[in-house]
């Protein structure tokens, strides 16, 4: 990146950017992107500081990419649900007009799981609580809408059953509740994990299309035979407009850090893996994302009447 000569503009960036999270602050998402924060702010030469907004199922960074200047200077994390709430309720935003794609980053392991003293031993035995006792299984997930949401709903529509659904804003205060038996069961993303390896949690089931590496002896939904896949890919948008060359400095310093060795076992702590798509690509992605999940929310009748 070359100084500006006399009469250019100014070389970006001149001062810290803001990277929104729209996910409490602990979670494994959360500590992840701040690593690559931390490792991409080297390559630009200016701070980058993480502002969280938790709640909406994570949503609420859209608002702030929509009100924001093109200029490079606001970034926010996409995850899944920014394609899936335009069609489950009203919003202003909409996620392909108002941004700007800069590089897909990676996806989670979501995990059905339960306290490490439930009587619930698998999910077939979770299935049989709900039959057994209508309307008393609570559950508990990252927020109304999110993909945790719409996989339950789906699982548990398909056999005539119903839970009562306890939303929480953020990957911490949801784990120390099921942790500490305040609902009977949990579905989240692999932040899940120190509780897994602390032996506060027992995980069920995983979404994955494979057995997880991390823990080879639970069984994927695909596997138990419940036509279920998940993995929820993200990555990092600005607003609509970014000049192209603000979008390549972007995208270059934040693919550089993707592929540090420190981050990749960050991801690596959380069952997670560098899943690197480059501005173009994830564009087309996001694009793919918005029109499935426009045909998901149809097929499970989620859509608002």
């Amino acid at each position: 990146w070359t100084p500006a000569r006399a009469g250019e503009a100014a070389p970006f960036p001149e001062r810290a950017l803001s990277l929104w999270v729209p996910w409490t602050a602990g979670g494994g998402t959360d500590l992840t992107l701040r690593l690559l924060a931390e490792l991409a702010q080297a390559h630009l030469g200016q701070r980058i500081v993480i502002e969280n907004r938790g709640g909406a199922g994570g949503t609420l960074a859209m608002p702030v990419l929509q009100q924001a200047l093109p200029d490079g200077y606001t970034l926010a994390q996409m995850p899944q649900t920014v394609f899936r709430a335009p069609f489950t309720r009203k919003v202003a935003w909409d996620p392909i007009r108002d941004t700007t794609p800069i590089l897909q980053v990676s996806g989670v392991t979501f995990g059905l799981l339960v306290p490490v003293d439930s009587p619930l031993d698998s999910v077939a035995d979770l299935l049989a609580q709900a039959a057994a006792q209508p309307g008393r299984v609570t559950i508990a997930t990252n927020g109304i809408g999110t993909t945790p949401h719409v996989v339950l709903d789906a699982l548990f529509a398909r056999h005539g059953l119903s839970f009562v659904h306890v939303p929480y804003k953020g990957v911490a205060e949801q784990m120390i509740a099921l942790s500490g038996g305040q609902v009977m069961a949990g579905v989240n993303a692999s932040g899940f994990a120190p509780y897994v390896d602390s032996g506060r949690l027992r995980l069920l089931a995983t979404f994955g299309a494979t057995r997880s590496a991390r823990w080879p002896d639970v069984p994927t939904m695909r596997e138990l035979g419940h036509d279920i896949v998940a993995m929820s890919p993200y990555g990092l948008a600005g607003p609509r407009g970014l000049p192209e060359a603000v979008v390549r400095r972007l995208h270059d310093a934040f693919r550089s850090a993707l592929f540090d060795a420190r981050y990749i076992a960050e991801l690596a702590r959380y069952d997670q893996e560098v899943a690197y798509l480059d501005s173009a690509a994830y564009a087309r992605s996001m694009r793919e994302a918005y029109a499935a999940e426009k045909r998901t929310v149809e097929r499970l009748g989620l859509a608002p009447a």
